[in-house]
Formats: structure tokens, sequence, C-alpha cells
């Protein structure tokens, strides 16, 4: 039997449709806009990274340089970093393996790597071991590395050739850049629920010469084509950003260039004076040989910059550079990589090198706070994407969270630690998961500190809205530990450690402070869900001990507290 449609009938039928297709489209338009590709935004003073529509804090942790450099070896590493409370993983990708044979590419060991980690919930931050590792050049190809005459090496003040491909080596520049950029647009291809979150260009970039007798022979690049430049003009480029950015300039750029007469032309010793020389250790926070620093800083962002713009223009993920630090034992230019990204050199990787959101720092030095506050400068976010793990790590993954709203904390191989099952970093890490919510919440706004102590310094003291915290290491076996504390009104607080006494004082000192109410518990969901109220000896609650909390050696607790002030 036919059925006959009046014309009101199919109208309706076609408003319908129409409505229908709309729906789709709106849910369409809803999820494409819940999976937009993983940015930076800024929040208070911080600088948050932001994955499918949600700010993403990376509890985290770096594998070993050659852990995805097969399959098998590979496979059992992502179940572990999960269970070790993980929520994300720096890995590696290499040049040497990617492209084997000249423009013949391979991404099977990236596959397996996205897999890998996609399986487990974890997400990715990549390392493209390219030109750089280490200040070597020991992830090339094959092809690359035999061919000293296309792919030039850097040569030091005695024309001895380093295991270093050389910045002015424009075919080096080229294979990188394409190399990197074919990377990238497969990762865009076959990534598409955004495992891939970031990007590392090359690692610990910079000319380093350690056994070299001569301790200032590494300081730049000493080929004739380096010579001519470092002898020539300095880029209009350069020029152009110093005068736009004189007032916030790096104090001690800003130093050299005014001692100069800020010139606005000439030569790079022209311009920022002839270097100096500093070997006293009392002294290592100062610059030697600033001016050949500041030339191979920029041409390393510039070849940087080339790899990287490539790259992003094939799938623009946030990138950033790395670095090796000035130490008190390596304290000038080839004995730390000369022209790497630190501090003293911001400003010259900022106008070579725009396509790089951050740099980043690789701490094993005992001056931790010092390092991350000299990464703050100029507004640089702090993400920490290498550094020691075990009891110092677990300690200082809360401080950098709490203290410095670090978007990334990430201690240096962590599938090393694998097998163990008291790990301390594991504690640390599983609190930390529960707290990711509160934490990225109060990121930038002035309302989170970080509590670091030690058999050192066994009392940490700060401000918090209107009271002095007082935290102090106690324990009979940790010899360092740490904490994180955050507002949440203005006589409420949440606070995880292990082995600390923490302690709230009035600003007036005529006013005393005394505990309301004590839960410790978790978070589920982003809602706080207390699990025991504490009181009497799980406290510091009496009037002769102050106003205080204890958090237990064998464990970390999460605690919330409400205080009240009285005459």
């Amino acid at each position: 039997m036919k059925k006959a449609f009046t014309a009101s009938g199919i109208l309706i039928i076609l408003m319908l449709t129409a409505c229908r297709q709309q729906t789709n489209n709106t849910v369409a338009d809803n999820e494409n806009a819940n999976k937009q590709i993983p940015y930076l935004e800024k929040h208070g003073s911080a600088a948050r990274l932001v994955v499918d529509g949600k700010p993403f804090l990376m509890i985290s942790g770096e594998l070993h340089n050659s852990t995805c450099g097969g399959f098998e070896y590979m496979r059992p590493v992502w179940k572990r970093m999960a269970d070790k409370n993980l929520n994300s993983v720096i890995a590696t990708v290499s040049w040497e393996l990617v492209e084997p044979e000249e423009g013949h590419f391979n991404f099977d060991l990236v596959d397996s790597t996205i897999t890998g980690a996609r399986k487990e919930g974890l997400k990715l931050a990549i390392i493209w071991f390219g030109s750089w590792k280490n200040s070597g050049s020991v992830y090339i190809p094959s092809w690359v590395k035999r061919d000293y005459k296309k792919y030039p090496r850097v040569l030091d003040e005695h024309k001895k050739p380093l295991e270093i491909l050389s910045t002015f080596g424009k075919e080096s520049e080229r294979a990188d850049t394409k190399a990197f950029a074919a990377l990238m647009k497969h990762v865009r291809e076959v990534d598409t629920d955004h495992t891939v979150i970031l990007i590392q260009v090359e690692n610990e970039m910079g000319i380093l010469d350690m056994p070299g007798t001569d301790p200032a022979a590494a300081r730049r690049d000493f080929s004739d084509v380096a010579d001519a430049a470092y002898n020539g003009p300095v880029p209009q480029k350069l020029i152009d950003y110093l005068l736009a950015n004189k007032e916030t300039l790096f104090p001690e750029l800003k130093k050299v260039w005014a001692a100069n007469g800020l010139r606005t032309e000439g030569t790079w010793e022209q311009v920022f004076g002839k270097s100096t020389f500093r070997p006293d250790p009392v002294d290592w926070k100062h610059y030697s040989f600033y001016t050949e620093e500041l030339f191979m800083a920029w041409h390393y962002a510039s070849y940087v910059e080339s790899v990287a713009s490539a790259g992003k223009a094939e799938y623009p993920l946030p990138m950033y550079v790395n670095a090796w630090l000035k130490q008190p034992g390596t304290r000038w230019p080839g004995r730390y990589p000369s022209g790497g990204p630190l501090p003293q050199v911001l400003d010259i990787w900022r106008a070579a090198a725009p396509s790089i959101s951050f740099i980043a720092p690789d701490i094993y030095i005992d001056e931790y706070q010092w390092t991350c506050e000299e990464f703050m400068r100029g507004g640089n976010p702090l993400f920490v994407p290498e550094t020691r793990g075990g009891e110092a790590g677990a300690a200082r993954a809360f401080y950098t969270f709490g203290e410095y709203s670090a978007g990334c904390f990430a201690p240096f191989g962590i599938d090393n630690r694998m097998w163990e099952n008291d790990d301390p970093l594991d504690l640390a890490y599983g609190a930390l998961r529960k707290l990711e919510p509160l934490i990225l919440e109060h990121q930038g706004m002035g309302t989170m500190k970080g509590i670091l102590v030690s058999e050192k310094e066994p009392v940490c003291r700060f401000e918090l809205g209107d009271f002095i915290v007082e935290a102090k290491l106690d324990s009979r076996s940790l010899k360092t530990t740490g904490g994180l504390i955050i507002q949440t009104g203005p006589e409420e607080f949440i606070c995880t450690g292990r082995a600390l006494d923490v302690f709230f004082i009035s600003k007036d000192k005529t006013e005393r402070v005394a505990l309301d109410i004590v839960d410790e518990g978790t978070f589920a969901g982003g809602n706080w869900v207390a699990e025991r109220r504490l009181n009497g000896d799980e406290t510091h609650a009496t009037t002769f001990d102050g106003a205080g909390l204890r958090f237990p050696e064998e464990r970390v607790s999460i605690q919330k507290v409400s205080v009240y002030k009285f005459r």
C-alpha cells in the first residue's frame, strides 16, 4: 500500500531532518571543541597546559634515553608507569631510527610508543633527539655521522673538531628540519585523541668539551664561517628585539649592552663587549665569556627555529627546549653547553626562536630553589622535565607544584625504579593526582605554597593569607621531605605532605590561633571526601603545643583544616 504525503507532511519531515542535522552538527562542534589541539594558557601568574579543553598538570617522569628504542623492551613499561601514579610520560624519538636512510622514514617505534601510552591512559611529551643530545650529535643517522664535509662539526679554538654538528651547517639544519616536520605530520595523522601533548625540540644543546685541557677552548664555534659571523654585524633582528624590550631585558644582558653604549650596529664584541674569564669557584653564578655565549645562543636558537617552525606548520603542539645547567664546578661556557637555553640568554632565544614556548631546566644541582627562580625570570613558565627522583624527588615534586605553580615535574630514568615497591615518589604522586584539580585551580593565584625541609634546613616559614605558616621536618629516617598547602577560605586550608609538623600563626601578634576542625581524607572527582576526624595526638591542638597539623612519616596524608583566632 502506497503512502501519500501532503505538502504540510513533507514540510514537517524536512524540518525534523534539519533539526536532527543541526543537533548532529552541534554535537560534532562540541566534540571538536573538546578535542582541540593542546595549548598553553595564562592563569593568574602561571602558564597552564590545556588538553582537550581542560587544564592538565604533568605529574610525570622521563624515560631513559633508549627505552623507546625497541618494541619488546618498551612493552612492559607503560603499565608500570601508570601504576606509579604518573599521568604522563616524557619519551624519546631519535632521528637515527626515524630516518635510517636519507628520505626514507620509519615511524613504527613512534606508533608503538603512542599506542602503549594511550592504552594505559598516559599522556606523552616527546623529546626529539635530532641534531643534539647532551650537546653531542650522537642520535643523528649514520649517513649524517659519516659525512663531515656535508654536515660539518664544531671546531674549538685550536681547530680541533668536536662530535657536535655546527649550527652553521646549512645541510644539517635542512635535514633535521625535514625529518622533524615529517615526524610532526605523522603524529598529527595518527594521534587523533591527543595522547601527545608537548614536544621538546633537541636536548641540552650547546658547545661542550668536558675532557679538554683548555677550559675556554670550546666557548664558541671557531670554524671559518663561525669566525666570520662573530666578527661580522650583530643581526638586525636581534637589535630590533633589544630596542623593543630594553626595559625588561635580563639584567646581565642589559648591563653589557649599556656598557658599550647601547649600540645598534657593530660586531658582537663591539655591541656586547669583549668577554672576561672568571675562574673563581666562589663566583660561579657570574658570567664568563658572555659575548661568545650570546653569539652561540643566537645561532642555536636560529637553527632550532627552523626545525620547530617547520614542525609547527605540520602540527602546532606547544614546544620547548631544555638546558644543562651552569654549576659550581663547570662555571664557564664550554664546560657547560655554550649557547644552550639558559636564563642569561633567554632574550636571545626569544628573539631568534619565537616558535619555542618556554625554556626548561634539567635540575641535578643542590641549588634547586635558585634554579627554579632563575628560570622564571622574564615570565618564563616553570616546567621541570628532568631531575632527581627518589626521596629528594618526592619532596621537590610537592614543593615545585605548590611554590612555583609549575606545569610539569618529571624525574629522569623513571623506568629505572620500575620494579621498586617502596619508591617515595609513588606516594607523593598518588596524593598529587588526587589534588590535581585543586592545584590547577589555584595555580598562579597566590593561594598556594610549597614546603621543602631537610636536615640542613629543617624549618620552612612563609605567609599565606592572614597567617604565617611554619613547617618543620619530623622524621627519624627521612633526610628531606616536602608538602604543599592551599588556602581554600579565609580560615580554611588543604594541606598534604609526609613527616611534617605544620603550624599556623597569626600575623597579628595580639592574636592566637587554634584548630577548629581537622579531617583527613581524599578527593574523588574533584570533591573532598572526609575519611576520619583528627584530634588529640594526631594534631597539635593544645595551647602549649601551638595550632598545627601532624603528617606521619610512613605515608602521605591529605588533611583539611579550619582554624580560628582568639585573644
